[in-house]
């Protein structure tokens, strides 16, 4: 099965490049409880369900991952939907890549440089 991704070419290789704009990225922010061991092994397996998943802990309770595009993103939404705990909240929020790399971070008072990016695939 072959999957056609939304491609911008470049003028001067002739190379093509993957869009920022096509290109996604999820984040999954959560509030579970943890006040018996069932809530607290219910937490610690979603934690590891999207850690199995290829999300990357971004902050405390917030999981990231880098998508191809919108329908990459829109499966991993369903497998998330399918392995949520019972109780709880959680939010998901998605970007565009270009839309990511407007993100203002802080560390304490002292703004801190812009992540960079997962090198974009280059097709010739």
């Amino acid at each position: 099965m072959s999957r056609r991704l939304a491609t911008t070419p470049i003028p001067a290789s002739g190379a093509t490049q993957l869009s920022g704009y096509r290109l996604m990225w999820i984040f999954v922010m959560f509030d579970l409880p943890v006040t018996t061991k069932s809530e607290s092994r219910a937490a610690t397996k979603f934690r590891q369900y999207l850690l199995d998943e290829g999300f990357e802990k971004s902050q405390f309770s917030v999981y990231a991952r880098f998508c191809s595009g919108k329908e990459q993103m829109e499966a991993y939404l369903r497998r998330i939907e399918a392995n949520l705990p019972d109780k709880g909240e959680i939010h998901i929020l998605s970007f565009t890549d270009r839309q990511y790399e407007n993100i203002i971070r802080f560390a304490g008072q002292s703004r801190r440089q812009p992540r960079k990016n997962p090198d974009q695939l280059a097709l010739f």
